[in-house]
């Protein structure tokens, strides 16, 4: 049996990606990477017949490219995963594995092939509907533009003043949109944060997009407003180094 790596051009892959989406059916926080040129990206064959892909990127830096973040075999070969993933970080010189804990495949080979794994964010999916309700809170779109094309922004405001914005990023793999929204210091503690992540998820769905979020696994008060405003944990992003070859 004989495997081969090659550099190949994202595009040509395609077809793969959106295989390896289908089956995972998540938001895939790195899938950006490959839109704004941050990764590069590997095509695997065995016996000449192309059987699945790899991408890396920079872990501290983007233009670096020492960690792999993105790993897909059709299924029919993945019996054969371990024997590529060698391969692959041979062939990219990577040093560091990142993923997420529900892209069961590359979460299986961190755990096997890394250590010093340790987890950064916490991921959230929809899971109920809220009905919060402030009636002296107005929600309107942000008039300032956004730091990114694909950002759809908002400000919820408290008699003239804003308290909260936070707003949609759309540069996520379909159906997804990240919510992102941060709340004034001095309105903490009010139910501010949830009441606009229920707005956010209602536009979302507005869209015909499906909400998603994250935030670093020590921000308990974010945790806490997210799960309050009807979302829930469904997985973690891990990092962890690559174990050199005994």
């Amino acid at each position: 049996m004989e495997i081969s790596i090659a550099k190949a051009n994202v595009q040509e892959l395609q077809p793969l990606r959106d295989l390896f989406l289908h089956e995972n059916k998540i938001e895939f926080v790195y899938n950006k990477c490959h839109l704004y040129g941050w990764a590069d990206t590997y095509a695997f064959t065995i016996d000449n017949v192309i059987t699945g892909y790899g991408a890396v990127w920079g872990k501290d830096k983007r233009e670096d490219r020492d960690t792999i973040f993105e790993f897909y075999m059709i299924e029919a070969f993945r019996k054969y995963a371990n024997l590529v993933f060698k391969k692959f970080k041979e062939a990219c010189g990577a040093t560091f594995i990142e993923c997420q804990s529900n892209d069961v495949l590359l979460f299986s080979l961190l755990c096997e092939h890394a250590q010093n794994i340790h987890a950064g964010a916490i991921l959230f999916e929809d899971s109920f509907q809220t009905n919060f309700y402030h009636p002296q809170l107005l929600f309107e779109k942000n008039k300032t533009p956004g730091s990114h094309p694909d950002d759809r922004s908002y400000i919820l405001k408290l008699h003239g003043e804003t308290v909260a914005a936070g707003g949609l990023m759309l540069n996520y793999n379909k159906p997804y949109a990240d919510i992102y929204y941060e709340v004034k210091e001095n309105h903490r503690r009010k139910g501010y944060g949830s009441f606009m992540l229920q707005l956010l998820k209602q536009e979302a769905y507005a869209i015909q997009r499906v909400p998603a979020a994250r935030c670093h696994i020590k921000n308990n008060i974010s945790k806490a407003a997210l799960l309050k405003a009807g979302f829930k944990t469904c997985g973690f992003m891990l990092t962890g180094e690559i174990k050199k070859e005994a």
